[in-house]
């Protein structure tokens, strides 16, 4: 089957697996390999802590599946860009791109890439100086390989997807089957952390399952996509809750709630404590792999909305054209990972992860209050449509607005900034109109 371009200039060159592998590939990044021991001291028990990831996968499940509409009803490059911009006007669009280049793609790859470049030091036993020197390299790699097209790096991405799936299954076959005794203790409670709080514990877990939203930036790209898209998500999703679930309960047979709570690299020490050094080098390895993946995924989906918004006139034209061969948005790509290697040689891991994780959530639940104006204002029905409408998507909306309130809360310094990022691309938005927009002229 030969590709076919879209009306954008795009090839959709991403067949059904392809963009499965893409889900899978932009939810796991290093969070499940380091944010259960986070959640587990903000849990009483292994019962608890699985349930709070069962929980957030079934609330991401429904995000997916909100997603889902709303790519087969616009199967166009741009994700949520195009769905605000549409449903709340430019000016809602415009903000979302401003966020997602300053903030939340560039910081979800810089904090990843340096997930990436701590575990490469701890495989080859390099000094800590190297790390921040890795970091750069991650990003300019993953670029770098998505230059030359999007089926190459597609090809590669799945690679890196069934690499770190393989990582997971290696993770879940050692702390199930070479474990000993400890499966008796997996569900026991913790006197010691009784009453803590479960909103907190929320945000942890829900930074691990972000990243669901990134194959709709590749919509332009994906074969049938009315089709794909939505098998693509179910199919993506429910790969991610069973291998969460599982690597958690590896974790509490190994470890047992206290020693999760008490470990910062829950995966490394499980493998260390079945395996010895072995195992830490081969599992340093696998989360390596799985953070690269990542950030090749956020890149290459970011840059997608940095074309549209030059197309629509609010960004630099430039920034709008294909690569006459490739049919790959180069200069957006290029733009989006030199800031996020400016992030990463400026701010610290746990900075850009708070603002990443707040910006990100924030924008899913926005994103998917646009179904409820497509449902409203949409010429025909979608090919696919959420089950359980309208209440499932307020659910969504609700749930994610009652953690970030929450965030904002508990981390006010970290959130404010973000908000007041987003603030300023308010009079940066009129300013541009008048000097450069061509939207709607």
């Amino acid at each position: 089957m030969s590709d076919s371009l879209t009306s954008g200039g795009y090839a959709r060159s991403l067949r059904p697996w392809d963009a499965a592998l893409i889900v899978v590939g932009g939810i796991i990044g290093g969070g499940i390999f380091l944010n259960p021991g986070i959640a587990a001291q903000r849990t009483d028990s292994g019962l608890t802590l699985l349930l709070m990831w069962v929980g957030a996968g079934v609330l991401t499940l429904i995000g997916a599946l909100c997603y889902a509409e709303l790519g087969a009803r616009r199967p166009q490059a741009g994700g949520s860009y195009v769905y605000l911009r549409e449903a709340f006007g430019p000016l809602a669009g415009f903000l979302f791109g401003w966020t997602m280049l300053l903030v939340i793609y560039s910081g979800s790859s810089a904090a990843v890439a340096t997930i990436f470049a701590s575990y490469a030091c701890a495989l080859f036993d390099l000094p800590p100086g190297w790390a921040l020197p890795l970091t750069v390299g991650a990003l300019v790699f993953v670029a770098g390989l998505n230059l030359f097209g999007l089926r190459l790096g597609a090809q590669i991405q799945n690679l890196f997807a069934l690499l770190k799936l393989l990582a997971v299954a290696a993770l879940v076959v050692c702390g199930l089957f070479f474990a000993g005794s400890g499966h008796t203790s997996v569900l026991v409670t913790d006197p010691a952390r009784s009453g803590v709080g479960f909103i907190g514990a929320a945000l942890p877990v829900l930074f691990a399952y972000s990243g669901f939203t990134y194959l709709n930036n590749l919509a332009g790209e994906v074969r049938d996509p009315q089709r794909t898209l939505p098998r693509a998500l179910l199919l993506g999703m429910l790969l991610v809750i069973a291998a969460y679930t599982l690597v958690n309960v590896a974790y509490l047979a190994v470890l047992g709630h206290a020693g999760l709570a008490a470990s910062h690299a829950p995966a490394a020490d499980v493998m260390q404590q079945v395996f010895g050094p072995l195992g830490a080098k081969v599992i340093a390895l696998g989360v390596a792999i799985s953070a690269l993946g990542f950030c090749n995924i956020t890149l290459v989906a970011g840059a997608r909305v940095l074309q549209v918004m030059g197309e629509d006139g609010l960004f630099f034209r430039s920034v709008a054209q294909l690569h006459p061969r490739y049919r790959t948005p180069n200069t957006a790509l290029l733009l989006l990972s030199g800031w996020a290697i400016v992030l990463a040689l400026s701010v610290n891991y746990g900075q850009l992860l708070d603002y990443a994780t707040f910006g990100d959530w924030l924008a899913c639940a926005v994103g998917v209050a646009t179904l409820f104006w497509y449902r409203r204002h949409g010429a025909k029905p979608a090919s696919f449509r959420v089950p359980g409408y309208p209440l499932l998507p307020l659910l969504f909306v609700v749930t994610i607005a009652l953690v970030l309130v929450a965030t904002l809360r508990d981390s006010p310094r970290s959130t404010g900034i973000v908000l007041l990022i987003m603030a300023a691309g308010v009079p940066v938005y009129f300013v541009w109109q008048r000097l450069f927009s061509r939207l709607g002229s």
